[in-house]
């Protein structure tokens, strides 16, 4: 059994967002059946626990990402990791600050995980 499947299941994470099976599965780009049979048990294919874990873990919104976002984030990490870190921890503030001195999550936005249980939900995730 994967950590996943033991910890919070899709089922789990679809239930703490208060969304429907259609609404949880379309944003990734998988069918109200297909995820079904996700939630039943069947495994899920990494790109489809990725694309979970990204848009429903995560709370980002794809729409709005490019792939330069990713390439000036890697470039950031290896050039400059002291800057990245900075960075980071500004943003974090930022967030705490907007949400009243008390993030949900201290690694994302805003979202229904904190942040152990994001790292152990999929142990391949970006929250460090």
């Amino acid at each position: 059994m994967k950590i996943l499947d033991r910890v919070l299941n899709p089922r789990e994470i679809r239930r703490r967002l208060g969304m429907n099976q259609e609404q949880f599965w379309t944003q990734i780009g998988v069918t109200q059946s297909g995820g079904s049979r996700y939630e039943s048990g069947r495994d899920m294919p990494r790109p489809v626990k990725e694309l979970l874990r990204l848009v429903h873990v995560e709370q980002l919104d794809l729409s709005q990402v490019k792939r330069i976002d990713f390439e000036i984030i890697g470039y950031l990490k290896e050039s400059h990791p002291d800057l990245y870190r900075t960075l980071r921890r500004a943003v974090k503030s930022r967030h705490r600050s907007a949400d009243g001195g008390v993030s949900p999550n201290p690694d994302s936005e805003s979202g229904p995980f904190d942040s152990d249980e994001v790292s152990t939900i999929l142990p391949d995730s970006t929250t460090r």
